[in-house]
């Protein structure tokens, strides 16, 4: 896989929407939490949103259908001609996440999922982007990768029986991932996908602070999951008996998600912040 995103995800456009059970349940989960935490004020102004990051448009349709006028940006140009498909109404941009191309305080919301801001070589200039064109006030949710996850002994755990679970690294590189200091994150390749940024809370919420924004409230996504290890989850299709299992845990991880339980070992956060009023 091409270490460049956009080179890496426009090689991904025609199949991106063909979700694997990884992305079902995390999108699963995700979508019920834009629309039960996004939804704008009845008799409000039509509020303008963001979608950094936008992919094929999955989160863009929402924001469509719960009022916004909506706006886009993409690295890839693949995965934008299949958003621009499936949202007519939105304004869509090839574009980088670090560089916005929108004034400063001209949007009420952002979101940022698909684990981008994990794919950025600077996140703290996208989050600092992010906090730019938002209006005081305004609200940013943010899908992550997290580092401390039960991933990370899989990962650690295959590399030294042989790989047989194909997380592709020796485990010199697996145990480095616990090597450098608990409370920053770390980038990591991972089969299949361009290098990633796995991070931490604290991490995130200086990050964020950092930028002008308060974290409201945060959410956990496959921990509990994770005792499948995700490179199984990340296949078209399981057996009979291991989907069955899934199927069990996603029912609790989605209950768990909003508890310190549920937070703890997630392999993605998904985080509400606000940006200070003037």
């Amino acid at each position: 896989m091409a270490t460049d995103p956009a080179t890496a995800f426009d090689a991904m456009a025609a199949s991106y929407d063909e979700l694997e059970p990884w992305y079902e349940h995390l999108y699963a989960v995700l979508h019920g939490l834009v629309r039960a935490e996004l939804a704008p004020a009845p008799g409000s102004r039509r509020p303008r949103a963001l979608d950094a990051g936008c992919g094929t448009g999955f989160q863009t349709a929402i924001l469509l259908e719960l009022g916004y006028e909506t706006v886009g940006v993409d690295l890839s140009a693949g995965l934008l001609r299949v958003a621009r498909a499936r949202c007519a109404g939105a304004r869509l941009v090839q574009g980088d996440v670090e560089t916005l191309p929108w004034r400063d305080e001209t949007v009420d919301l952002v979101v940022s999922c698909g684990s981008t801001l994990s794919f950025v070589p600077r996140p703290d200039r996208a989050i600092a982007e992010i906090a730019r064109v938002l209006r005081p006030g305004g609200r940013v949710l943010l899908e992550v990768e997290h580092r401390w996850s039960l991933d990370l002994v899989w990962r650690l755990a295959s590399s030294a029986v042989g790989d047989p679970l194909a997380y592709e690294v020796t485990p010199r590189e697996a145990w480095r991932a616990f090597g450098r200091p608990i409370r920053e994150g770390v980038w990591m390749d991972y089969p299949g996908y361009p290098r990633l940024r796995l991070f931490t809370r604290r991490e995130l919420d200086r990050l964020l602070g950092d930028a002008g924004l308060m974290r409201v409230r945060v959410w956990g996504l496959h921990g509990v999951t994770n005792v499948i290890p995700s490179t199984v989850l990340h296949r078209p299709r399981l057996g009979r008996v291991t989907g069955a299992i899934f199927r069990r845990l996603r029912a609790l991880d989605a209950a768990l998600a909003a508890t310190r339980a549920g937070r703890a070992l997630a392999n993605s956060l998904v985080v509400l912040a606000a940006k200070r009023g003037r």
